[in-house]
């Protein structure tokens, strides 16, 4: 059955959600060098730029859901490899650093509201984002950012769960490798998410 794209993003009950464009984990101060070629090579920040400012421009709120640890590593329990692997690092994703800062191309506006968490892999587990668009009146969210691999693929299974419909936009999100990547958006996130190209929406948005 065909989708009415419009009508998902545009009746007013739509929100941008950026998963993880932070400097420390696609930008210049990136612990996943990777990840970060991968994010370059598709143009996820550009991309995502694009919608964001056409977001805003619509009236759509956008969310950015960051992730960032306390020095002392408080409230980030290291119960998967990756979580511990990243803990034992001291350096990475400290608050109130520039790692946490989002990526300098997205343009933070005051306007936008911010998630953030200390724990866990995706963005809704034990943190106010359901919350925040509930009070919004959000039913759609557009999840954008990384990564295929596992965070944006629990967004949009948690987003589903609590009852949202999703829209992936193929090129603002990456996932390493490229291959891999392709084969989640095709033979995973499609399962839950309507997936779409980025000027699919900007026709919708601008």
């Amino acid at each position: 059955m065909a989708v009415d794209l419009a009508a998902m993003v545009d009746g007013g009950h739509a929100a941008l959600l950026t998963m993880e464009l932070q400097r420390g984990v696609v930008g210049d101060r990136s612990s996943f060098p990777e990840l970060a070629a991968a994010v370059g090579a598709v143009g996820v920040v550009e991309n995502t730029a694009r919608l964001v400012a056409a977001a805003r421009r619509r009236g759509v709120p956008v969310v950015h859901c960051t992730a960032g640890f306390r020095a002392d590593r408080s409230g980030s329990p290291a119960n998967a490899p990756l979580i511990s692997a990243m803990l034992r690092r001291p350096e990475h994703l400290l608050e109130d650093t520039e790692a946490v800062e989002l990526a300098p191309g997205l343009g933070a506006s005051p306007e936008d509201l911010v998630s953030h968490r200390r724990h866990g892999v995706a963005p809704f587990g034990g943190t106010d984002l359901h919350d925040v668009l509930q009070g919004l009146g959000v039913e759609v969210v557009v999840a954008t950012g990384v990564s295929l691999n596992l965070g944006i693929v629990g967004l949009c299974v948690e987003a589903v769960d609590l009852g949202y419909r999703v829209v992936v936009p193929r090129q603002a999100v990456a996932g390493v490798p490229a291959d891999y990547a392709r084969s989640v958006l095709q033979h995973t996130v499609s399962l839950v998410a309507t997936v779409v190209d980025v000027d699919e929406l900007l026709s919708i948005w601008l």
